[in-house]
């Protein structure tokens, strides 16, 4: 269960990024606390 207040959510593709993946968001989501969930 999430303690945090949730500010949004928003659906995007998970882009590959040398070995890796990202995801890109708003710059103004720097250094906020993320969860990603992944779906198939």
């Amino acid at each position: 269960m999430l303690k945090e207040k949730v500010e949004v959510v928003y659906e995007k593709v998970v882009t590959k990024f040398g070995t890796s993946g990202k995801l890109d968001t708003p710059k103004k989501y720097i250094e906020k606390r993320a969860y990603v969930i992944i779906v198939h």
